[in-house]
């Protein structure tokens, strides 16, 4: 594994029974890079995630996570390296906890806080609300959030564990458009922070991507259809191909906007 990468996937194959969920994926992310995962519904982005971060087991192939190898370390550890943001964790967020509770529960890698809090675990949790916008909101209960605010919240608990590579699984779904061009903002201004983790987007939509990403994972019935720097990956041809209609790719002002040719 080359010392500049985070994560190095090679010929990895996902079987259960008689059914392959991934084909020979091989994917490397190296510092510095922040990747989008496109693909339609069923082409495997979210069993390569649950791959990665050890909730679904190879059938072969490897996996390795800053130079440590899938099998021959504890990958319970190695998680905390792997910051998650996903709106499958709100249902187990209590109604009732404050928004700063939740943030720390990221360092213990716990849902509904229950771990002994210490000054400097507030401290940092203050800290990284001040980050994500939301000083002010420190001591709001989860219900009373909006979904953008949720989100933020979300990612300021994966970075409490002060991640190598931060995982965006969906970020925008239920987001009105307002929110969401105010969350992608920030999301931009997070990827160009110095010391930002690697960040992984993974989304069904060009127009999330924000011009702070520079490579593209496309995913195709369980199999990598093409990967590699934006430019020469995110084309009206491969993405035609991924979702199987005649699509052209328009860009504009850093941003992307897909539409569908007449028939």
């Amino acid at each position: 594994m080359s010392s500049r990468s985070i994560l190095e996937i090679s010929g990895l194959r996902v079987a259960r029974g008689r059914a392959t969920i991934l084909h020979d994926v091989s994917w490397r992310v190296a510092r510095g890079e922040h990747w989008v995962i496109l693909g339609p519904n069923g082409s495997g982005k979210t069993s390569l995630l649950k791959a990665l971060t050890g909730y679904l087991s190879p059938t072969a192939g490897g996996l390795s996570l800053l130079g440590r190898r899938y099998g021959e370390c504890d990958w319970r550890e190695l998680r905390f390296e792997i910051g998650v943001v996903t709106s499958a964790f709100a249902i187990s967020i209590p109604p009732s906890e404050v928004a700063l509770d939740t943030v720390i529960s990221g360092k213990y890698a716990q849902l509904d806080l229950w771990h002994r809090v210490t000054r400097a675990d507030r401290a940092a949790g203050h800290r990284l609300l001040r980050t994500t916008g939301l000083a002010a909101l420190a001591d709001r209960e989860w219900a009373y959030l909006s979904q953008g605010e949720r989100q933020r919240v979300l990612i300021a608990r994966a970075l409490m564990a002060r991640p190598r590579l931060l995982i965006l699984d969906e970020p925008c779904a239920g987001l009105d458009p307002v929110a969401r061009e105010n969350f992608l903002r920030f999301l931009e201004k997070l990827a160009r922070q110095k010391n930002a983790p690697a960040l992984v987007l993974v989304t069904h939509h060009v127009e999330e991507i924000t011009p702070a990403f520079t490579h593209a994972l496309l995913l195709r019935a369980g199999r990598v259809h093409a990967a590699g720097p934006l430019p020469r990956t995110l084309t009206s041809h491969n993405l035609s191909e991924i979702f199987g209609a005649q699509l052209r790719l328009r860009r504009s002002g850093g941003r992307f906007s897909l539409v569908m040719k007449p028939a």
